[in-house]
């Protein structure tokens, strides 16, 4: 028994034994970009003898190229493995242990750039300061010019530009690294008609007009780039790859091909919100990407809102949405929505059915303009009467995002502005609903695990009078949407409507929502919040009205659809302060 027992040390011990017990660096600069490059100091602990010797091996390629990157062209590398060099062991003929191995690196001077010719330079263009004489002379700084200047080639038209000649000196003697780089930017080639692959029910004649790849002009790389982001910008393909040629067609021309992965046609989804006095928000959708062979999109969505809440009734809402892209011009979709309606709400119960058709113009990846015209009928039930009505309206919308996650942004900015200028179709009724959203991010600390996130909203009814104008026009404040802790709709304004005080929404709105987000573990996310709402009585926002606040705490779960998020809301402000506890769940971020 007591045999076994020294076997099984003596096994444990030679085992153990096979690791590297000591892997030095010895050099007297560049340490940190030689350990970046080093194979054998990105071993673990589960490497064996053979794997040491191969990464040893293969180190002294590495780290002379980590000297070069460096601008040290005579330096010296030495890597022995219990003494013997390692570039004279043969991996299969590996030892049982290894003991140390010792990596030394003497750098030697640091050259400067000497003599340096890069022709042809492309029009208006120089060899850039970074190569001038008494700058370090980096490897890496010769692959980026001749880069740049194959890039600024291209851009020219010429997208055939390659290196052709490269010769790379180094003068020990002067510390001078000499380098000359010969280029040929080959032909000016204009764009033949795009082919395309892969497409099975999307038309090439469709694909072609979404691309916008402009046939006949000179080649622009920045074309190339467009044309795949509008084909993605559909939804309609699960992968766009665009590509060109490598020699030159006819009648100076360069061809282009893309290869196209549709998407399922179809797709189904669901959302779900719960609010302690707003209630459950329950929605579904079904999407068709590919309506009628031309990547027409078609969705159809239901909202049933307010289900066990402390409002009088549920809210319903029935939408469709149709939209085709590059209908006037690649960057042009035309849209048609609808939607039927009933919001029943404790100040009104509104009716209504409201079709727009319109325009989105793509001004920029992140910059779109949309404008349109549609008509809304309605029968309203409110405390300032009962009616009918039927509305001319011209929605107008700009939005700017630049968020790195719209369903949970950690970085960037958006910015959202409407304007509805709206007439009634007796004439009797005139005015513009105005409505801005804007917000921003920043992040901190160790893998940006700190957020900063901050919104702002403003509105505006010019025109109509409040006891005139359409009561889902008016602004309100108070939920999920504005101020958190504070009941749903809370915060409106006192008109008087016949020798009686009502409650109404408001001319005017302001309001701001500031979030803390501290990431605790990979997925889980702790929030601290601050909202703060405002309603006025008169147009001009801030002017005169009343202010509610509400704060509270929050946490996140990150999954595959977005966070998970619940918040604890308490009003901030009030006889009511912290006396009352709100609970909102949902999926997404807040904002």
């Amino acid at each position: 028994m007591k045999s076994n027992l020294w076997i099984a040390i003596a096994l444990v011990f030679s085992a153990s034994g096979a690791l590297a017990q000591d892997i030095r660096l010895v050099a007297s600069t560049a340490r940190e970009a030689l350990n970046n490059a080093s194979l054998l100091r990105a071993l673990d602990d589960t490497a064996v003898p053979q794997d040491y010797i191969a990464a040893a091996r293969a180190d002294y390629r590495r780290l002379l190229t980590a000297l070069y990157a460096q601008g040290y062209y005579g330096g010296t590398i030495s890597i022995t493995i219990d003494g013997a060099e390692a570039a004279n062991l043969a991996p299969l003929a590996a030892p049982a242990s290894i003991s140390e191995i010792v990596i030394t690196v003497t750098a030697g001077a640091q050259f400067t750039f000497g003599e340096v010719a890069i022709a042809p330079l492309p029009p208006a263009a120089d060899i850039p300061a970074d190569l001038g004489p008494r700058e370090t002379a980096r490897s890496g700084m010769i692959r980026t010019v001749a880069q740049q200047s194959l890039r600024s080639w291209r851009e020219l038209g010429y997208p055939l530009a390659q290196v052709n000649s490269q010769q790379i000196v180094a003068r020990h003697a002067d510390e001078k690294l000499d380098v000359t780089i010969g280029l040929d930017p080959g032909p000016q080639l204009r764009f033949s008609a795009l082919e395309v692959s892969g497409n099975r029910r999307v038309r090439s004649e469709r694909v072609r007009a979404i691309a916008g790849l402009p046939e006949g002009v000179i080649y622009s790389p920045a074309a190339v780039d467009r044309a795949q982001a509008r084909l993605r910008r559909t939804g309609t393909f699960n992968s766009v790859s665009l590509t060109t040629a490598d020699q030159a067609g006819p009648d100076a021309t360069i061809g282009a091909q893309v290869q196209l992965d549709e998407a399922k046609r179809r797709r189904i989804g669901f959302g779900l919100e719960l609010s302690s006095i707003e209630g459950v928000t329950v929605s579904t959708f079904w999407l068709h990407r590919n309506l009628l062979g031309g990547a027409e999109r078609l969705r159809v969505e239901a909202v049933v809102s307010q289900i066990n809440a402390d409002a009088d009734g549920v809210d319903y809402a029935l939408r469709g949405s149709f939209s085709r892209p590059a209908t006037l011009g690649p960057d042009t979709d035309f849209y048609i929505n609808t939607e039927i309606a009933r919001q029943d709400e404790d100040s009104f119960l509104i009716d209504s059915v409201e079709v727009e058709a319109g325009l989105t113009r793509y001004l920029r990846d992140d910059l779109t303009l949309q404008g349109g015209i549609g008509l809304l009928t309605a029968r309203e039930d409110s405390d300032l009467g009962k009616r009918d009505y039927t509305l001319l309206i011209l929605p107008l919308r700009a939005t700017l995002d630049r968020r790195n996650n719209a369903s949970a942004a950690s970085a960037g900015y958006y910015l959202d502005a409407r304007a509805t200028p709206f007439v009634s179709s007796d004439g009797d009724l005139d005015g513009a609903r105005l409505y801005g959203d804007a917000r921003i991010y920043r992040s901190f600390g160790a893998d940006d695990g700190f957020t900063l996130a901050a919104r702002g909203l403003v509105g505006s009814l010019l025109g109509a009078p409040i006891a005139e104008a359409p009561a889902d026009f008016l602004y309100y404040s108070g939920g999920g949407g504005t101020v958190r802790g504070q009941p749903y709709q809370s915060l409106g304004v006192q008109t008087q409507v016949g020798g009686q005080i009502v409650t109404t929404g408001g001319a005017s709105f302001l309001a701001a929502q500031l979030e803390a987000r501290y990431a605790i573990r990979d997925k889980i996310a702790l929030v601290g919040f601050y909202d703060t709402g405002f309603v006025g009585d008169t147009a001009m926002p801030g002017e005169s009205g009343a202010w509610h606040a509400g704060a509270g705490v929050g946490l996140r779960y990150t999954t595959g659809i977005g966070p998970i998020r619940l918040d604890l809301g308490t009003p901030a402000s009030g006889d009511d302060a912290g006396e009352s506890l709100q609970v909102y769940i949902g999926i997404g971020q807040a904002f």
